[in-house]
């Protein structure tokens, strides 16, 4: 009796565990949708900052998984799922709303293809995290790309003191985002880093720099990581000395039909 009681307070305790990183999950597609909501009403600068407060989330809610060892099936695709919204849906709905709009078909097109590449991406990392792990990803992320746009509209307010850019920029942005998205480009990934273990004292000196430089000043430091890390890839890719190109998004995939 004692044993059974001792099984399901256990059970519960790991259904309990399973419910924080969810709850993660849904704060950021709270942050998605209200940038949605923003973006329809005019406040573009805060679907702006919405969208970061949900990369923050997305990033903690992978995190806390992997502390507390309760990832799951529901989990994986929950955050599959709110990544179309926070990181495409979203973003989308901004760029266009924000500046492209004056270019008619050209400009909703453009939104439309940084929906759909990012989607593919989502896809094609899905198919592949179950084949293997790695260490970085292929293609950019899709929330790098959300963030970029983000970070550009803040930046662009904050310090530029202008609302809006030239449009023909934005739709630069977003094709150029879209590409990077669906080709084979490699960006690093930090998700397998452990914190837990013992690390050099620069690389500690390193993280509190960094946490200091993006509380100080937060509508710079987010844009220049942004293009920081957006750059990364292709430099990576040139210096390695491999011409990159745009593959299709499940060509090394091997499943069952």
């Amino acid at each position: 009796m004692v044993k059974q009681l001792s099984e399901k307070s256990k059970m519960k305790f790991k259904r309990g565990i399973f419910i924080a990183p969810s709850l993660l999950t849904t704060c950021s597609i709270f942050c998605g949708f209200y940038s949605i909501i923003a973006t329809i009403n005019g406040r573009f600068y805060e679907a702006a900052v919405a969208i970061i407060v949900a990369g923050f989330f997305d990033i903690f809610d992978g995190r806390v998984a992997r502390l507390m060892h309760s990832s799951s099936e529901f989990g994986f695709h929950l955050d599959t799922l709110a990544d179309v919204i926070s990181f495409g849906l979203a973003p989308s709905i901004l760029i266009y709303s924000w500046v492209l709009k004056p270019f008619g078909r050209l400009g909703w097109m453009a939104a439309f293809l940084y929906v759909i590449c990012g989607v593919m991406r989502l896809a094609r990392f899905n198919t592949q995290k179950r084949i293997a792990k790695t260490s970085q990803f292929i293609g950019l992320p899709i929330p790098a790309a959300a963030g970029l746009i983000a970070s550009t509209v803040v930046f662009t307010r904050d310090i530029f003191s202008i609302e809006k850019l030239e449009p023909i920029v934005i739709l630069g942005l977003a094709y150029l985002l879209a590409f990077l998205m669906v080709s084979n480009i490699k960006y690093p990934s930090f998700k397998n880093v452990d914190l837990r273990d013992k690390k050099p004292f620069k690389i500690f000196f390193y993280f509190v720099l960094i946490v200091y430089i993006i509380a100080t000043i937060p509508q710079i430091s987010f844009f220049l990581i942004g293009v920081t890390y957006l750059l990364s890839g292709p430099f990576q890719k040139i210096f390695s000395g491999k011409m990159y190109h745009i593959t299709h998004p499940f060509k090394n995939i091997k499943g069952k039909h």
